[in-house]
């Protein structure tokens, strides 16, 4: 699976509560969810951002509440996948169950910048930013990670296999 995308730079420590404020956290639609994405930290983000962008960030991304409207509100904004030195490890798995590429590479976030365009192999975990003519790696995924991303989530991963054993 490859991806291309714009990058949105955002520092250490984003929390839930700004990537999807509480205030939503009545809404399961994840296209209303979708519309208030990062507004809490960063206004403009939807004005800016195009479909297949990709948000990356310092350490510990998606610390705070467990609440699983925070990935969602990310992939179905449209961003691609999201590239951090470190993730809170709740969020992390979070967008696997949903279906959200997340990829740590603290040197692609240390020499990347917001603008830079970088295209990524999820099979290879191989970073690119074409920009700066820069190739970083990540820890691919195992199989069943990547099976899981494949198929849009754990969801729809147990639909499929469900369906496959249907005679």
């Amino acid at each position: 699976m490859k991806l291309k995308g714009i990058v949105h730079k955002y520092g250490a420590d984003v929390n839930t509560d700004v990537i999807i404020p509480a205030r939503y956290l009545n809404v399961s639609d994840p296209d209303e969810l979708a519309g208030h994405c990062m507004e809490d930290i960063d206004a403009d983000f939807l004005k800016k951002m195009n479909k297949g962008d990709i948000i990356m960030a310092a350490t510990n991304f998606g610390c705070g509440s467990s609440r699983e409207h925070a990935p969602l509100a990310i992939k179905a904004a449209g961003i691609s996948c999201v590239i951090a030195a470190s993730f809170a490890r709740i969020f992390f798995r979070n967008a696997i169950n949903i279906g959200l590429p997340v990829l740590e590479c603290p040197a692609a976030v240390e020499k990347t910048e917001s603008g830079d365009i970088l295209e990524v192999d999820l099979e290879k975990g191989e970073i690119k930013n074409t920009t700066k003519d820069m190739v970083f790696s990540a820890e691919p995924y195992p199989q069943f990670m990547s099976d899981l991303i494949k198929a849009g989530g754990l969801i729809e991963y147990t639909k499929k296999r469900l369906a496959s054993r249907r005679i």
